[in-house]
């Protein structure tokens, strides 16, 4: 899984279809519940993280500042040659 919202938004729907897996047995269902409240928990504070960050870029952007790319790759955000940026 590479660090982008876009993997988590795949990790998260990919969860969501083990959950929903008719073949597991109660015992196997229950553990897919227990790691999916986990990783909704994570998810949420990597969202929040995120939340923060996309604020933080905003304000650098509206004062001309250039966001490093590390962080417009987490983000899934590409900058466009014409100066605009493009989301992935």
């Amino acid at each position: 899984m590479n660090n982008t919202l876009m993997s988590l938004n795949n990790y998260l729907f990919e969860q969501l279809e083990r959950l929903n897996d008719d073949s597991l047995t109660d015992e196997q269902l229950e553990r897919q519940i227990k790691i999916a409240e986990t990783v909704n928990k994570t998810a949420d504070n990597i969202i929040k993280n995120n939340e923060t960050v996309l604020k933080a870029v905003n304000i650098a952007s509206e004062y001309g500042y250039i966001v490093p790319n590390n962080i417009r790759n987490v983000l899934g955000i590409e900058q466009k040659t014409t100066g605009g940026i493009n989301v992935k």
